[in-house]
């Protein structure tokens, strides 16, 4: 390890001039942005320079909340060092620190997780204080621990606050202690799965199965028979012992339909603690939150007061300094129940800045500086609301969004639009590497009300360009515009309720197909147009008359149709399934976005790609269409091309995202059932059992336990 070895003041010059880019679009202040849309609230503090607080902090962390500390930072006049692994040497949080220090290699357990190596950074640098951020080293009251015993600040609550809230077990009993609601359930360590039979029949079905020292969904299974609460034994543990080295368990009652809502509090080193509101967080999946808002749309303020109450009892309880969030679960009859605290700084944290007006970071270093708050409970109101799209690298069409790798070959931020806030560790030509969690970023619109901010987030998203990997733009697009999302009616269960066959993506009515193959219609004469000209005139001069007329054939899925098209100026005139779709657009063909107006609704397409055969790829309404538009003489000669044969999968199995191959269940020789485990591949801290789709002897077996595999690779062939 070393630094990069230049003076800070050399350094600081490097660090302005080689990510100017990244400046720009990482550093405006935070305060200013989330109070733009209402005016600046009268409790909201701009750091005063006369407070002292720390010189140098070192953030323990990657991606996007290592940028986001890095802001707050800078706004306060501290310097930062970011630690690294060698293939993060590149990233944007390394970019924008003053230091940085390479901790190890790619896996998280020999960097991000490194205390040793982390420890010899802070040592190296100076560092007074540590930022752990969230996940990796956020909750490990170990690592407090040390950073206690060199004298550095941990910016966090203490190691018994930590210990004691990072455990579901003692974390329940202090609650109960403290007269929080808790959920019925065994408050005890479940030993084997024997014993998890047995005290999920004497609780009564359905139970949740949770890690005990777990957290972001990871290590959690629901079981509704004894089947499911035998297999959900064995993949909890093993996801447990694998993302926090602890594999014990919990079992409790699972709340039917409930709703996820948190409380964000915060306390200093003085005794005084306060509740910031609550977030809605019920749009999951896999028990990872995807969309969230606040305030929540649920609650009156009899039972918001009672829930930040109680918030409040369990952070005095345990003596808590520093931001942190009480989670409930909520029953259609307003009932709330504690389900954990997370000692550390939420993912969520940025829609709670934004109805508030406070900086959740600087509030943190100013208590572990020791300063008391600045603010009273009734200095807290709600402004306006907030939304929370978590940008995934995903593919949502496979159980609401499996991993996706790759290089962002073309990445372009809403940022243009009013009332939008990005948090976000990436830029164009930056990886998604299988050894760290997908997101993308943290999309943030907000507004006088929901309805506006909703808006915003609908725009936001649809000026959103991410090329190079799949995202989950078209699932977090459909979510927000559902109706029932929109009137409010939600809940944990909402993802397999409006999906119960899984996302496949915008569905399209009569009208929107024609507007859909117009806009298509309209861009490909567009590009014929242009391929006659150069520097705006005909590339061969001729006395023939330009057309002004087009009659083409469209297919789009299984449809095949006849398209005519005018133009007259900049507005084009379609004919097409019975119907005629006015199209007006900016069609600049360099850009990745394409604003149009069909039929009088301003709409924006992007263009994913175009070929010589006619195909282009359109993101339309938040879904990739695939339409192909073709001269009516073109698309006749199409029928004679031969067409590729699809693969019969029921004979292979292949990777439905990259990974790391756990367990293989199968040999050669050997006979499965449909439905019958063949392989489990862990991807991003998570476990996924892959199965037989029929019955049959198993031909082949193309990977082993350990090894990594790639989306499409080939694991299994049946006979």
């Amino acid at each position: 390890m070393a630094a990069r070895g230049v003076s800070p003041s050399v350094n600081r010059l490097l660090q302005a001039v080689k990510c100017s880019s990244v400046q720009a679009r990482c550093c405006a202040l935070l305060q200013s942005r989330c109070c733009a849309a209402h005016g600046r609230a009268q409790y909201s503090t701009v750091h005063s320079p006369q407070e002292k607080t720390f010189d140098k902090i070192l953030i323990a962390n990657r991606g996007e909340i290592a940028c986001r500390v890095i802001k707050t930072c800078k706004k306060m006049g501290i310097r930062t060092v970011a630690v690294h692994s060698d293939v993060d040497a590149s990233a944007v949080h390394v970019k924008m620190a003053d230091e940085a220090f390479c901790v190890g290699p790619a896996p998280t357990s020999q960097s991000y997780l490194n205390m040793d190596a982390i420890m010899d950074a802070i040592r190296l640098t100076g560092a007074q204080a540590v930022h752990p951020g969230y996940g990796f080293l956020s909750e490990n009251k170990e690592f407090a621990k040390r950073l206690a015993a060199e004298g550095v600040s941990f910016i966090g609550p203490d190691t018994h606050a930590i210990q004691a809230m990072g455990d579901k077990i003692e974390s329940k009993l202090i609650a109960k202690a403290a007269k929080v609601n808790t959920i019925p359930g065994f408050d005890g360590v479940v030993q084997n799965v024997e014993e998890a039979v047995k005290i999920a029949q004497d609780i009564g079905y359905p139970v949740m199965i949770k890690a005990s020292a777990g957290g972001g969904g990871k290590g959690m299974r629901i079981a509704w028979n004894d089947e499911e609460t035998r297999e959900g034994f064995r993949f909890s543990s093993q996801e447990a012992a694998s993302s926090f080295g602890d594999d014990r368990l919990l079992i409790e009652k699972y709340i039917d339909n409930p709703r996820h809502i948190e409380i964000q509090v915060l306390a200093d080193k003085h005794g005084n603690a306060l509740w910031l509101n609550e977030r809605e967080c019920s749009i999951q999946r896999r028990n990872q939150k995807v969309v969230e808002e606040a305030p929540s749309t649920f609650l009156d303020p009899g039972t918001r007061r009672a829930m930040g109450e109680q918030a409040v009892q369990l952070a005095k309880a345990v003596q808590y300094s520093s931001a942190g969030t009480v989670e409930f679960l909520v029953d259609s009859q307003k009932n709330f129940y504690f389900l954990e605290m997370n000692t550390r700084l939420q993912v969520e944290h940025p829609i709670t800045e934004c109805i508030t007006g406070l900086d959740l970071v600087e509030q943190m270093i100013r208590v572990a500086r020791g300063y008391e708050l600045q603010h009273r409970q009734e200095d807290i109101p709600i402004r306006g609301w907030a939304v929370e799209s978590r940008v995934y690298a995903e593919d949502p069409y496979k159980s609401f969004g499996l991993p996706s790798i790759g290089r962002l070959s073309q990445y372009q931020e809403p940022l243009s639009l009013s009332n939008v806030r990005v948090d976000s560790g990436i830029q164009e030509g930056s990886d998604i590497s299988i050894y760290y969690d997908p997101m993308i970023s943290k999309l943030v619109t907000f507004g006088a009300t929901r309805a506006e901010a909703l808006s915003r987030m609908e725009a936001a998203l649809d000026h959103y360009v991410i090329r190079g990997v799949a995202h989950n733009i078209p699932l977090l697009r459909e979510i927000i515009t559902h109706p029932r999302f929109v009137s409010g009616d939600i809940s944990t269960n909402f993802l397999p309720e409006v999906y119960p066959d899984g996302f496949k993506g915008h569905r399209l009515g009569a009208a929107g197909r024609r507007e859909l193959l117009a806009a298509a219609a309209a861009l490909h004469v567009t590009a014929q147009l242009r391929s006659h000209n150069i520097l705006g005139e005909l590339r061969v001069s001729s006395s023939v008359p330009r057309a002004s007329r087009w009659s083409l054939a469209a297919e789009l899925g299984d449809d095949r149709l006849s398209l005519e098209v005018s133009k007259s100026g900049d507005v084009y005139s379609v004919e097409v399934d019975g119907g005629t779709v006015e199209v007006r657009g900016q069609w600049n063909l360099a850009s990745p976005l394409l604003p149009v107006t069909i039929n009088g609704s301003e709409r924006m397409l992007q263009c994913l790609s175009r070929d010589a055969s006619g195909l282009v790829v359109l993101q339309y309404l938040g879904t990739v269409f695939k339409v192909r538009v073709l001269s009516k003489l073109a698309s006749e000669l199409m029928s004679y091309m031969p067409e590729k044969v699809p693969e019969d999968t029921s004979s292979i199995l292949r990777s439905p995202m990259p990974g790391t191959v756990v367990t293989v269940s199968v040999k050669p020789g050997d006979t499965v059932a449909e439905g019958q485990e063949i392989c489990v591949i862990e991807a991003m801290k998570m476990q996924n059992s892959l199965t037989a789709a029929k019955q049959a002897k198993v031909k082949s077996v193309h990977c082993r336990s350990g090894e990594t595999v790639g989306e499409g690779d080939l694991l299994v062939e049946l006979e």
